[in-house]
């Protein structure tokens, strides 16, 4: 039994959401998002609350009743505040750059520059040698920020790379001289 999909969630003020063939709407103050969702899992919205009630106790239907209700959750409360995540590059060398609002460059170490188109409803702010990456929809945010920390990612001897802010990176010992 799912213990995500159990709990009703909470509408906050100033958000709406509205259903309508299979497709849930969230509107808030920062922005707008919608979700396609299979009928085995009914949702409806009653008193302020989104409730989650399998239509039977298959398998598949238990784990889509708590993926649901997860991704509802983050819909939720990414209409009222956008997800951030915070990527830092270390590097002699390496910078990253805005070119225009939808194309990041960075200078990664390589023989030519890393050009990133950044996707529709996201937003990247450069500063010095971190770049912030924000937007509604949660998932869409971690998916971008982890394919540019992928273009280099950081190595465990000198820690040069892209990492998250709060990432640790487990450093290894160099060769020893006799």
């Amino acid at each position: 039994m799912s213990r995500i999909g159990k709990k009703p969630i909470k509408i906050p003020s100033g958000t709406e959401v509205t259903i309508s063939d299979n497709v849930i709407n969230v509107k808030g103050p920062v922005g707008t998002l919608s979700l396609a969702y299979n009928p085995i899992v009914e949702i409806k919205v009653e008193d302020g609350e989104i409730v989650l009630t399998p239509k039977n106790t298959k398998i598949e239907t238990r784990a889509l009743w708590g993926t649901y209700g997860s991704r509802l959750v983050s819909m939720v409360s990414g209409v009222n505040k956008e997800y951030a995540k915070v990527l830092k590059i270390e590097g002699v060398g390496y910078k990253a750059e805005m070119r225009s609002p939808e194309l990041m460059v960075m200078a990664l170490g390589f023989s030519h520059p890393v050009e990133m188109k950044v996707p529709e409803g996201l937003k990247c702010i450069v500063e010095k040698d971190t770049v912030t990456i924000s937007g509604v929809d949660k998932e869409s945010v971690g998916q971008f920020a982890a394919k540019v920390r992928s273009q280099k990612k950081p190595e465990p001897y000198k820690g040069k790379g892209i990492r998250y802010v709060d990432e640790i990176i487990r450093r290894k010992e160099g060769k020893k001289a006799l």
